[in-house]
């Protein structure tokens, strides 16, 4: 990312951190990826030459932005999917007002509906969306998994360890995956099948 370019995206994250300081409800702030997971992620993307990416959590966009910025550079594409209509608004909007040409879908729905009919066709999952789902999803998670090299990377793993244990458990106990948690940002779980 041009170094422009990631300063103005990083005063989005101070703008939109200021604004989840001042809500009481977790459920309306933005909840957005920690800027050092976002840059990790990205060097990966094109690093490993990312062509098909699924982000399963776009919020309003930020981690979105990050994403679409490295893709670009690959000539991936990125599917994104956010169950809010608004926030989904949101991170069009943002893509276009940075000026970020990548080929990036963005839907409107259910993750768990989306997984369900979703083709393994992706090099990379990234996962952050409501944790208390996470089990609900792992079927479909694993079963797009089966492409050779793909990876799930889930944000939060650190950061709200009691929440994602019988997640992390349940890929555990299919003893087909190599797991790793890297302590950056609220800490990241790569899964990938060995």
């Amino acid at each position: 990312m041009n170094p422009k370019l990631k300063n103005e995206i990083l005063q989005l994250y101070r703008t939109l951190k200021e604004e989840d300081n001042k809500k009481e409800n977790r459920l309306d702030r933005w909840r957005n990826l920690e800027p050092e997971s976002a840059e990790f992620i990205s060097i990966i993307i094109k690093g490993q030459n990312t062509r098909n990416m699924l982000e399963l959590g776009t919020s309003n966009g930020f981690s979105t932005l990050w994403f679409a910025d490295a893709l670009g550079k690959t000539g991936g594409q990125l599917v994104t999917v956010e169950i809010d209509r608004q926030r989904t608004q949101l991170a069009k909007d943002h893509l276009a007002a940075y000026a970020i040409e990548s080929d990036v879908e963005f839907i409107t729905g259910d993750a768990k509906e989306f997984l369900h009919t979703a083709e393994p066709v992706y090099d990379i999952i990234f996962l952050d969306a409501e944790r208390k789902f996470y089990t609900e999803y792992w079927k479909d998670l694993k079963r797009l998994l089966s492409l050779k090299g793909s990876m799930l990377i889930v944000d939060n793993v650190v950061s709200h360890k009691d929440e994602v244990q019988d997640f992390i458990a349940l890929i555990e106990q299919e003893h087909a995956y190599s797991l790793s948690i890297l302590p950056v940002g609220a800490g990241l779980l790569w899964v990938t099948l060995d």
